[in-house]
């Protein structure tokens, strides 16, 4: 029975660190690149209900998917050149993201459905398949660990893109293109942390509901100030979040030794809990990229 219970553990955890890990390389490459992105959940919440509608209209969970994705970079390109043309406060701009897309999704939802609360139910046989009891998208965010090492360890473009978060100026100098390069590097954390949303509605569920991402845009954000914004060490904080969500099941239904159970209120806030706690205790420790936050302006 225990053995049951922790191979339903760890795959449950696998489950929901998936969309975590998604946002969080997302995530990785625009602040490597200096620009804050506060506006992982509403890049997620952008993707699960651009999925869901898609994969509902075309009865194909990867053009779903691939809608989604497309829908984040939209968004994040907005997001980019609010910041970065325009040199909006990145956090506040990052807010004004999350608020839009806490409220269009539903608008967009009661035009088309007649249905604020949620998009129609999606058939069994058009969701993401799975595969050993694993989603195709969680094999996907897995190996996305190795290939975003490499990209940013062993291309030219990771080698831009960590001298432009660290000194854009001497970057500038050495002919890289500042603004272009973090432009690519925003639109792209959109197009990856739709992923982690699209997964949400296609994948881990098999609709968009409102403000389901709730609030995993932002523990990605602390697993990746908890993984000092390195790719496998995202990996590692992703899956102790999961794992933390995951524990939420079991603890649900512990009896005390009273006979009562765990108020379920105090169960669900621990992933969130255990967020503030590495917010406010890691952040000071993890060394951030010297110019992230930091509007750059091209000398002339």
């Amino acid at each position: 029975m225990s053995e049951l219970l922790t191979l339903s553990l760890i795959f449950s955890a696998i489950r929901l660190a998936t969309p975590l890990i998604f946002a969080a390389l997302g995530g990785m490459f625009a602040e490597r690149s200096g620009i804050i992105n506060i506006a992982l959940e509403g890049l997620m919440l952008a993707g699960a209900f651009t999925a869901a509608v898609a994969t509902y209209e075309l009865s194909n969970p990867y053009l779903g998917m691939l809608c989604g994705m497309l829908a984040g970079g939209v968004t994040a390109a907005v997001y980019a050149v609010a910041v970065i043309k325009f040199e909006a406060d990145q956090v506040v701009a990052g807010t004004a993201i999350n608020f839009l897309m806490l409220g269009l999704p539903q608008l967009l939802s009661g035009a088309i459905y007649d249905s604020s609360g949620s998009t129609p139910q999606i058939a069994k046989g058009f969701l993401l398949p799975e595969f050993l009891n694993i989603n195709i998208a969680s094999l996907l965010a897995f190996l996305l660990i190795p290939i975003c090492w490499y990209v940013l360890y062993k291309t030219p473009f990771g080698l831009r893109l960590r001298a432009v978060g660290e000194n854009p100026s001497a970057a500038d100098a050495a002919g890289v293109s500042v603004l272009k390069l973090r432009y690519t590097a925003v639109i792209l954390s959109g197009v990856l942390a739709a992923a982690g949303g699209a997964y949400l509605s296609i994948g881990q569920s098999s609709l968009f509901t409102r403000g389901m991402t709730a609030g995993r845009g932002f523990i990605a954000l602390a697993a990746l100030i908890l993984a000092k914004w390195r790719p496998v060490q995202v990996l590692i904080a992703c899956l102790f979040f999961g794992f933390t969500e995951a524990l939420t099941i079991p603890l649900a239904n512990y009896r005390l030794a009273s006979g009562e159970t765990i108020p379920v209120q105090f169960v669900q806030i621990i992933p969130y809990v255990l967020t503030i706690i590495v917010l406010a205790g890691f952040i000071g420790l993890s060394r951030a990229p010297k110019s992230l936050g930091i509007p750059y302006r091209k000398e002339k």
